[in-house]
């Protein structure tokens, strides 16, 4: 065999070396991403997560709103990726335990009352308007001193959060909620959860918890894709307010 046969042969050898070294590392690079975020959406492979949805207040039967069910969609592919599988429940239907299974509660809480009951028991920090009549509060967000007020197709706000009833009481799986002012700042929060979950992992840990609080920018010209971050309201949110505090610490033990 000549020298040139030999090199040509030693750089087919190492090209194909390098080809499969590099295709073994994306592959576990690959396997890795999809670990961590199985773990942060709290879905392995062949799980079971619950989409807890209101009812479309102007259907006769039970079905969603348009916005809902682009919410739904956002989600589907985050959850079609983790290889787990989903279940469709209306918000009055849901009449279970949260962190047996991974959920994904979606609507203003004077329309899911699932979502308003997660509220009460997990955000008690947070304040929602639902008082249906119109007005310049109606569907306002109070929390951490602040409240957010509502400027349909303007400035439309949405809470953002994952929750976990903690590892100690044997339901680790997540609560994730987005709670928005209107339909399409719900669809802006699924987005916003499903793009940014790899920095959301990095910053609070794959099993940590948050409240973030979102705003939709000009949705009448540029639907729920302009979204910005307006604070992390994660200690105001999950702690009850002052006045609710120092009443449960003067009132007698039963």
């Amino acid at each position: 065999m000549s020298d040139d046969v030999r090199n040509l042969v030693l750089v087919v050898a190492g090209l194909v070396v390098g080809g499969v070294a590099g295709w073994l590392l994306r592959a576990a690079l690959l396997r890795r991403r999809l670990r961590r975020k199985q773990r942060f959406f709290g879905l392995p492979v062949e799980s079971e997560c619950l989409l807890v949805v209101p009812r479309d207040p102007g259907a006769r039967s039970w079905s969603l709103a348009r916005h809902d069910a682009f919410a739904l969609l956002e989600l589907a592919a985050v959850i079609k990726e983790c290889g787990a599988h989903a279940e469709v429940l209306a918000h009055d239907t849901a009449w279970q335990g949260f962190g047996a299974r991974t959920e994904f509660c979606i609507g203003a809480p004077a329309a899911n009352l699932r979502l308003a009951a997660h509220l009460r028991s997990m955000l008690p920090g947070v304040e929602v308007d639902t008082d249906p009549a119109p007005g310049p509060n109606q569907g306002a967000i109070t929390v951490g001193g602040e409240t957010y007020r509502l400027e349909k197709g303007a400035v439309e706000y949405v809470l953002l959060a994952r929750l976990s009833a903690g590892k100690d009481s044997g339901n680790d799986r997540p609560v994730f909620l987005a709670s928005g002012q209107r339909g399409i700042a719900n669809q802006a929060a699924t987005r916003y959860l499903a793009r940014h979950h790899v920095r959301l992992a990095r910053k609070y840990g794959p099993d940590g918890t948050f409240c973030l609080l979102l705003r939709v920018v000009n949705s009448q010209a540029y639907g729920s894709d302009v979204v910005e971050l307006v604070a992390d309201v994660t200690k105001a949110a999950t702690s009850a307010p002052k006045g609710l505090a120092s009443q449960r610490d003067r009132s007698p033990a039963t």
